[in-house]
């Protein structure tokens, strides 16, 4: 097996395992079958590419596969952190249900750094315009309801390079 687990830290690849990774690191491209083309360029079969990368999802080497959008390119010119200081008994389950909501990019649990910074849920909003995210900020409250003590709003001002660890080939 090429992605062993030695410990509970440590994952080992191979070389194959690290191709895949070099190959699909800037995004996978725009077709309808991305993985014959990792697989073409990896020297191996599809389904292989696939079950490489299924494993080592499992023992998280790899986070996610998903879709990551330009919102400024479709239009979103306002992004919002929103920052919600959310009861703790109560914060798995309504972070969920804020997370599904379709304007919301990120939505993630933080620990609290009292005294300063009471907030311990985190979520991202899009919109056309501030006044839009602030509308979705009202939609998040309601649906936090009385388990939200208080909030914020952290506007965008710049586009950072969103990027994760990069393999050299």
């Amino acid at each position: 097996m090429s992605a062993e687990k030695q410990n509970d830290n440590a994952v080992w690849l191979d070389d194959i395992d690290r191709r895949i990774i070099v190959a699909t690191q800037q995004g996978l491209g725009l077709s309808l079958r991305p993985y014959d083309a990792v697989a073409m360029e990896v020297a191996i079969d599809t389904h292989e590419v696939i079950h490489r990368m299924h494993r080592m999802m499992e023992a998280g080497v790899i986070r996610r596969i998903g879709v990551v959008p330009n919102h400024y390119r479709l239009g979103y010119t306002a992004n919002g952190m929103t920052v919600w200081d959310v009861d703790d008994d109560r914060i798995a389950e309504l972070g969920r249900t804020v997370g599904e909501l379709d304007f919301v990019s990120h939505c993630y649990h933080r620990p609290r750094n009292l005294p300063d910074w009471p907030y311990n849920l985190f979520c991202m909003a899009h919109g056309h315009d501030r006044d839009e995210v602030v509308a979705h900020a009202n939609e998040i409250a309601g649906i936090l309801g009385d388990a939200c003590n208080s909030h914020e709003i952290l506007f965008s001002t710049r586009i950072l390079k969103k990027t994760g660890l990069r393999l050299v080939a």
